[in-house]
């Protein structure tokens, strides 16, 4: 497989006499493929090799570990542990130190260092641990998606799906459009067949396949257009995919990781919001350190200096001084964030499965929260991608609600019909008839042509026997559908000479007809009727929100042509497209229905109501898809949204040079709802405009689904790509970050409340954490400056900052989702994840809990019984080495009322029932009560390990009593307004929320805005509108025609200027 195709071709005629000299060689046979004999296909593994190439050994633990100590925060720690224990080493084993015999203190300065160094290993262990459980579980999962990812051979005759790893060396399979080839072969025939070889050659272009020209088809390569029929000669290890891989061997492991980690290394939203916050705090924190020391050595110059003189035991007292200032350094970072952010992620990956969501990428989850456009395909999402003929304009004849009799149609019309469905679809799309009656008809492969050939099946007809009468070989060349052509084409070989058989866009076929066939035979169609037919038909069952699907013919015959046909010789030049496909003859219309899936137009409002703008991207026309849009409560004509077609939209964002403009793509796409007739160009300009625009203050956050090959550039430029697990293409599926594993736009609306479950999870925690540093940081200071030693001891510090805070970590991480999420307005791109909100709660948080404690240090004694037992102060200065009840009674207080600070950080949106749910949360309340206990246990048998003082039960009611107190002051904090600039005013102006969401939502809409919205309201509110309003769930076909055709009508003239215009340009295009 390492020729050129001209030496390939020359090897295939020299050592094997063509390709069916190979296929006699294999002992295959090109048309009835391997004899389905278990035996023989086994010898065949044995002999050729098995279809597995083995996959780059994981990530080893030890490797993880290093990974996650990369952190920054993490790093910070360790230093300051080892500095710790290093200086406090050097105090013990200096022999003229006053330190030196002091063994109590040089046990706990060296617990302390310690103690920093287990919580950091901990902090490392379960981060690694999670990562490499997330490794072995995704790779079952790819390994799962692997081996129920099937492949189209012929064995024994009989079409038949594997397994990709059981295929063998010699079977015959069929390739098709989106295909990614899982072996070597050499193609037997092809259909217009086009693969995409950028993979393997680094060239984007397409590479068109044919026998005799280029017949080599390598494994890793996407069939792109078209399809054909190869025999496999290559598998596994011996395939071109399994040589590279082979032949890199360590260095494609280093280069892969090296490309992965750049993949990975482009930051989510919430990483980047945490890496900005994270270098706010490390400067904060770097400063209070500074200053702290400053004012420590000013002090000190001024009060022991100046006195008595220089002294060499006055370096120990700087050194500690630094240490002082390093412990306020290791208060203020959050050390408990990392921790939190992966169980968070973890814990929501794991439970979105079971909501159909497959995350690829761990970062897709939270940017998925902060969405504020989706980009929704519309078959098979939105729809129910199970299509059927309910409608059909035959011979004049439109036919509303049942199917024609066969006996009622015109002998000629009928057979031509039946002919153009069966020969001209993919020979690997079939309707199998039910198993059992009453049950519905499987279909396999191409959802449009499987509606077609049921039609077939209605008639009571055999598409079999007219694909038996034109076996695929027998094809004179195919053209497939591509999102430029619109349409398929088939040509055969009849008796005078050539068919050509059409099927595709109706208005698009419409438009290259001359002819359409009547019951008398063919009439010549002029502009009046084409109008008439496109006002009629086309357009009343587009209406109804029926795809409209046209059926054409056209004859290349060699004397005595008729009217209708075209005179040829022998030799026609089938690569000339434009000949064939103008001066067609008409057939029949279809309208095929594929239904709005019932939870749709529900899942559309919650998301709406969410402040979250979904747009429909779609190949079909832009009446079909305006009807659905309709249906979905994705558009309402009344409303100042915009539903164009590719045309229209190209024209408009477009420059003079064929350029996208931003500025004037940010005219359109704010009002943009609908997108029609999408090239897969249009899909990536749109999500690049939007992600790229300026207007929004936060920036847009987007969301895209694809199932096909072509979306893959979308799926990749998107924040979160969603692919069809059922539907979508292997090409899609590995450009996408989520997987739908039920093809549903619902489970996309169960990723945005995880999402923002997870966002919020996320600044909860933030929320209770900084409260925690803001009160230690500053009473670490105060107290190093007014009596020279903090009453937190650093080992008391480390269980408040991190062990405890990764306990609040768990208990506020582990919360479930519920549909309030969807109550507000997504984040966006550039906002703080510190809200105006929650700098409120923070600093009034803290200021109570400083209040609290600088009374219980300044005037505790007073008020307090049994606090003053113990010598606190001496000269001014405390006596280190003493553990007394007075410092153990603010530690305690601290961490109590911390713990109910805990609960307060549960609401983040200033709510004043803080209790809410929070029996449903079982881990919360267990987490909870084991941190209490387990803070009873250090007080009162801490001793020298925690340096605390047993306190009794008046102690302890103090200290609850504070500890309630949080909460009555969380109420009044909550009743305080937060300032205007926190609120998120949802932009009107750019239609990025409806009006009625804003009502439901109880936002009040700018007084310039205000007359706008009120006008739109009133439309979108009036009886008209409702009762207009098309179901194509509850309605059947008459009635949604009725009641859709003057929505239709209404939205078009507002539309009717620009369509001239698009019609316009494009005859310019056309002209040049």
């Amino acid at each position: 497989m390492n020729l050129d195709k001209e030496e390939a071709i020359e090897k295939l005629v020299s050592e094997f006499n063509g390709i069916n000299g190979l296929c006699n060689v294999l002992h295959s046979n090109h048309m009835d493929g391997l004899p389905n004999v278990e035996s023989e296909l086994e010898m065949r593994k044995q002999v050729f090799g098995r279809n597995v190439i083995p996959k780059k050994p994981p990530k080893s633990f030890l490797r993880l570990c290093w990974e996650v100590l990369e952190d920054f925060i993490l790093r910070i720690l360790i230093v300051c542990a080892i500095v710790s224990m290093g200086v406090a080493i050097y105090f013990h084993v200096k022999p003229d130190s006053k330190h030196a015999h002091d063994v109590s203190e040089f046990i706990a300065e060296m617990i302390e260092g310690g103690a920093i160094i287990f919580a950091v290993l901990l902090v490392v262990f379960i981060t690694a641990r999670n990562d490499w459980s997330k490794e072995r579980k995704f790779r079952g999962l790819q390994l799962k998606i692997e081996s129920d990812q099937l492949f189209t051979i012929i064995r024994g005759g009989k079409e038949t799906m594997v397994p990709v790893q059981d295929l063998v060396v010699g079977d015959i399979a069929r390739v098709k459009y989106g295909d990614l080839l899982p072996a070597d072969g050499i193609l037997i025939h092809g259909n217009d067949l086009k693969m995409d070889e950028s993979a393997l050659t680094g060239e984007s272009d397409l590479i068109c396949k044919s026998p005799d020209k280029d017949p080599i088809l390598l494994s890793g390569t996407n069939a792109m257009e078209g399809s054909g029929r190869m025999i496999i000669t290559a598998v596994g290890r011996n395939s071109h995919t399994g040589i590279i891989m082979e032949l890199l061997g360590q260095v494609a492991e280093g280069h892969n990781q090296e490309g992965s980690d750049a993949d990975e290394s482009e930051s989510s939203v919430l990483q980047t919001k945490l890496t900005v916050l994270a270098k706010r705090i490390g400067f904060f924190a770097l400063t209070i350190a500074f200053i702290t020391v400053v004012v420590l050595c000013i002090k000190f110059t001024v009060t022991d200096l100046r006195t008595n003189g220089w002294n060499e035991e006055y370096i120990m007292v700087l050194v500690q001084f630094v240490m002082t200032g390093v412990t306020l350094l290791v208060v203020a970072l959050p050390e408990g964030l990392p921790l939190a952010v992966t169980l968070s992620l973890t814990y929501s990956v794991s439970q979105m499965l079971k909501d159909h969501n497959l995350v690829r990428h761990l970062d897709a989850c939270e940017t998925m929260g902060n969405a504020t456009c989706i980009c929704s395909d519309k078959t098979g999402t939105l729809t129910t991608n199970r299509m059927t003929v309910v409608q059909s304009w035959i011979n004049g004849k439109h036919r509303l609600d049942k199917h024609p009799e066969w006996e009622d149609l015109d002998p000629r019309t009928r057979y031509l019909m039946v002919e153009c469905i069966s020969i001209n679809s993919g020979y690997n799309s079939g309707v199998l008839e039910p198993s059992q009656p009453g049950g519905q008809r499987s279909q396999i492969g191409n959802k449009t042509e499987c509606a077609l050939l049921g039609f077939v099946l209605d008639l009571k007809q055999s598409y079999e026997e007219f694909r038996k009468r034109n076996p695929e070989e027998s094809l004179v060349k195919v053209y497939t559908f591509n999102s430029e052509r619109k349409s398929m084409m088939t040509v055969i070989k009849i008796d005078r000479g050539y068919r050509v058989y059409a099927k595709g866009a109706s208005e698009i076929l419409l438009a290259r007809s001359n002819f359409i066939l009547g019951v008398k035979g063919p009439k010549r169609l002029n502009a009046e009727q084409r109008d008439n037919i496109t006002k009629n038909v086309i357009e009343k069952m587009a209406a109804a929100g029926l795809r409209t699907i046209g059926l054409a013919y056209k004859d290349f015959i060699t004397d005595h042509p008729a009217e209708n046909e075209v005179p040829c010789q022998e030799n026609v030049d089938w690569d000339n497209e434009q000949i064939l496909r103008e001066g067609l003859t008409m057939i029949a219309i279809v309208g095929i229905q594929d239904p709005v899936r019932a939870e749709v137009p529900e899942a559309i409002l919650k998301c709406q109501r969410a402040g979250i703008t979904v747009r429909m991207v779609t190949g079909d026309n832009i009446n079909t898809a305006r009807s659905i849009a309709i249906a979905c409560g994705i558009y309402r004509p009344n409303a100042n949204f915009l539903a164009l077609e590719s045309c229209e939209f190209n024209q408009m964002i477009r420059d003079n040079k064929g350029n996208v403009d931003q500025k004037k793509l940010d005219d359109v796409w704010p009002r943009l709802r609908v997108l029609a007739r999408a090239q897969p160009t249009d899909k990536y300009v749109l999500v690049k405009g939007i992600i790229d625009s300026k207007i929004p203050k936060n920036r847009e956050v987007v969301a895209v689904t694809g199932d096909g090959t072509n979306d893959a550039p979308a799926l990749k430029k998107a924040d979160v790509g969603f692919a069809m697990g059922i539907a979508g293409t292997d090409v899609s599926k590995e450009a996408a970050d989520i997987i739908l594993t039920d093809d549903n736009f619902t489970s996309i609306v169960k990723a945005v409340v995880w999402g923002r479950n997870v966002y919020d999870s996320i600044a909860k925690f933030l929320q209770f954490q900084l409260t925690v540093n803001v009160v230690a940081v500053v009473m670490a200071f105060l107290s190093a400056c007014i009596i020279n030693v903090s009453p937190l001891k650093a080992i008391q510090m480390l269980w408040v900052n991190l062990l405890m805070d990764s306990f609040a970590s768990l208990a506020l991480a582990t919360k479930k989702p519920t549909e309030e999420l969807l109550k507000r307005n997504p984040y966006g791109r550039t906002k703080s994840i510190i809200s105006a909100e929650m700098i409120k709660n923070i600093i009034g948080h803290a200021l109570y809990q400083i209040v609290v404690l600088m009374i219980l240090l300044f005037a505790g004694e007073f008020f307090i019984p049994r606090l003053n037992d113990s010598v606190v102060y001496k000269d001014n200065q405390l006596e280190k080495s003493q553990i007394t009840r007075h410092f153990t009674m603010i530690f305690n207080c601290f961490v109590v009322m911390t713990l109910f600070n805990e609960i307060n950080s549960r609401k983040l949106h200033g709510e004043a029932n803080i209790f809410e749910g929070i029996t449903k949360n079982s881990t919360f309340c267990i987490v909870w009560v084991l941190t209490f206990i387990s803070q009873v246990i250090i007080v009162q048998v801490g001793d020298v390990f925690f340096q605390t003082s047993p306190l009794d039960y008046r102690h302890w009611i103090i200290c609850f009593i504070f500890g309630l107190g949080e909460l009555i002051w969380g109420q009044l904090i909550s009743m305080i307004p937060t300032p205007n600039f926190s609120r998120d005013e949802p932009d009107y102006n750019e239609g990025n929320m409806i009006p009625e969401v804003a009502i439901e939502m109880n936002e009040e809409p700018s007084s310039h805005k205000k007359s706008r919205i009120v006008k739109q309201m009133e439309t979108a509110f009036s009886p008209a509108g409702d009762s207009e309003h098309p179901s194509a769930i509850t309605a059947n076909a008459s009635q949604r025609e009725v009641l859709s055709s003057k929505l239709v009508r209404l939205s078009k003239q507002k539309e009717l200027e620009r369509k001239n215009s698009c019609n316009s340009g494009s005859e310019k295009e056309a002209e040049e």
